[in-house]
């Protein structure tokens, strides 16, 4: 079930997706569940695997900048939209950065949950480029874990939540950057970020200028049926076990209680807090860009543990904490998760 990446295993994965199963591979930010992005099939086991629900959006990932036109309409954005998507073509990808664009008629309205715009990912790992390059030339793929839990890093958290439902599990090792991808909407008036991620809004903003986050541009379309973008429902990424998140400040004075967990965003904050315990210290340093590539890792030991909570500290904001608390505002907002098989 779990192959390590070899140009054999690759081909295997890549024939399994042409014929229209599905693949769980390695990127840089999680590992992805892959379909073929123009085959109505295979991406309605997609949602099948996963417990998706179909107004959820997927990623449609490419392995070439050429092969973007076959599933966007650039020419259906403005001049100066244009431009900004030709800038961070050139500036971010391959890498950890989606845009949403207006969607080619064939891509499947089921990719894109009928929106009129489609989500697209260059990824930088070379097993994904080259598995994307070998198949279809173009595969949508979610994380490979189930709806709303927590996202994988490593081959072995996929097999733990997918398992029993996948024939292909390529192992790449762990994501170096640990977070999904950071989502840019090409198509308002000014890009906007709809989902914080690997990227960071400083990065953006030093080629773009200031952009609108979630919430702050007026209409902004939240709610089922209108999601913009992959990861914005409140519950996801959330471990089984019910997450609090807290300042710093909160932290430090949490009672010691040995039915619950805690997971620190320094070394430094750990100290501050000198209890012992279950304890889990996302970056020694305090570096975000560290914690962010540990954040996933980090909470699926501590919910192997069965306790009854587990405490989380917020990242500060600057570079990747923003995408930090976006997933650990998000899994504090989650349900108490069923048992894994």
């Amino acid at each position: 079930m779990i192959y390590p990446v070899t140009e054999e295993s690759l081909r295997l994965a890549a024939a399994a997706i042409r014929a229209g199963e599905l693949a769980a591979f390695p990127t840089e930010t999680v590992y992805g569940l892959g379909g073929d992005a123009f085959n109505p099939r295979a991406l309605a086991k997609i949602f099948q695997v996963k417990g998706r629900p179909r107004f959820d959006p997927l990623i449609v990932h490419i392995a070439r900048l050429e092969s973007l036109e076959d599933v966007a309409d650039l020419s259906a954005l403005g001049p100066q939209a244009r431009e900004h998507a030709a800038r961070l073509a050139a500036e971010f990808w391959p890498g950890p950065l989606t845009l949403v664009l207006p969607k080619r008629a064939s891509v499947p309205d089921l990719a894109t949950s009928g929106l009129a715009t489609v989500a697209v990912r260059f990824p930088s790992h070379p097993a994904a480029r080259e598995l994307i390059r070998l198949s279809t030339g173009a595969v949508a793929a979610p994380s490979a874990n189930r709806f709303g839990c927590l996202s994988p890093t490593r081959a072995e958290h996929v097999a733990e939540q997918l398992g029993d439902r996948l024939g292909i599990i390529l192992d790449g090792g762990p994501a170096a950057v640990g977070v999904e991808s950071t989502v840019l909407d090409m198509t308002a008036a000014r890009p906007r970020i709809l989902r914080p991620g690997g990227l960071s809004r400083a990065r953006l903003e030093a080629l773009l200028g200031p952009l609108p986050g979630p919430g702050e541009t007026p209409g902004e379309l939240c709610s089922p049926g209108e999601l913009r973008s992959p990861g914005l429902l409140p519950g996801h990424y959330a471990p089984r076990t019910p997450l609090c998140l807290h300042g710093r400040r909160e932290m430090a004075a949490l009672p010691y209680r040995e039915d619950e967990a805690y997971l620190f965003f320094s070394r430094s904050s750990r100290e501050s807090w000198g209890m012992p315990g279950a304890v889990e210290v996302l970056s020694d340093a305090g570096d975000s860009v560290e914690a962010a590539a540990n954040l996933f890792d980090a909470l699926h030991r501590l919910d192997r543990l069965g306790l009854r909570r587990i405490h989380a500290e917020a990242a500060p904001p600057e570079l990747l904490g923003e995408a930090i608390n976006d997933r650990l505002g998000r899994a504090a907002a989650g349900v108490l998760k069923p048992a894994l098989p």
